[in-house]
């Protein structure tokens, strides 16, 4: 009796992840509160959280937008590019999410719009299990709020991560909330221009893909840029002779 008690105290659980997801893995390695744990709203945060968050603020990769989308909700932006993935804990952007919403956000509806523009994975983004957590933390109401996720700029990988592992990571509310916007023309359509401030990088992105539209699938048509090339002078033609070479004619 008194070994299997001990052995029933000393039981554990084995979870396998493939490594070749690009899953961080960490939510699922370190300890998880109690899903009723939920950030206090009502409480104010530490001097030196509010420190911590001055700081974050600064970066603006994340900031409740003025304005609101053509259904009335409010909007938060999303930079990624903004985002020092290499140096915030996923607890500091859980705490700094949630002071967000909690001081900034008014009661009712809102949206986010995510700007995925040339985000580097190894530097932006604080992985998909992450972003899972922090959603399924928040309080229900909140939840219900958020009625959409406009992902402007996503590339092929985003793509396939979200159409594979998507409805495995992301509760069903917030994988159907997801709309991809693949060009800033297409935000308009649900978004007054004005209502959103769009950083000078990502219209320039929106620029580039417009003219190499074969970039949103991970090829590049011209990677040496060849076409931006000013015409030589002179062009090879054959005689019968062999190759020579002559004035170039138009």
């Amino acid at each position: 009796m008194g070994s299997s008690s001990a052995s029933s105290k000393d039981d554990f659980s084995v979870l396998v992840l493939a490594s070749d997801l690009g899953i961080d893995a960490r939510p699922f390695l370190t300890h998880q509160e109690p899903e009723d744990s939920w950030y206090d709203c009502t409480s104010d945060p530490p001097p030196s959280e509010e420190q911590d968050f001055a700081h974050l603020d600064s970066l603006q990769f994340l900031r409740l937008e003025s304005g609101s989308d053509k259904l009335g909700n409010r909007v938060f932006r999303i930079v990624g590019k903004y985002f020092p993935a290499l140096v915030i804990s996923a607890e500091q952007l859980k705490k700094y999410v949630f002071n967000k919403i909690c001081t900034e956000l008014p009661e009712g509806p809102f949206c986010i719009v995510y700007m995925h523009s040339t985000v580097q994975k190894e530097d932006n983004n604080p992985g998909l299990t992450i972003l899972r957590w922090i959603y399924e933390e928040l309080p229900s109401d909140h939840k219900d709020r958020l009625q959409a996720v406009y992902f402007v700029h996503p590339g092929l990988r985003s793509r396939l991560v979200l159409a594979t592992l998507g409805r495995f990571f992301l509760s069903g509310g917030l994988y159907w909330k997801v709309k991809y916007v693949s060009r800033l023309q297409y935000l308009w359509d649900d978004i007054k221009k004005g209502e959103l401030e769009i950083p000078e990088f990502v219209q320039k992105h929106d620029e580039i893909l417009e003219h190499r539209p074969l970039t949103d699938y991970g090829i590049e048509p011209d990677p040496l840029h060849l076409s931006q090339m000013p015409p030589s002078a002179y062009s090879i033609g054959r005689h019968d002779t062999g190759w020579a070479s002559r004035q170039y004619m138009s």
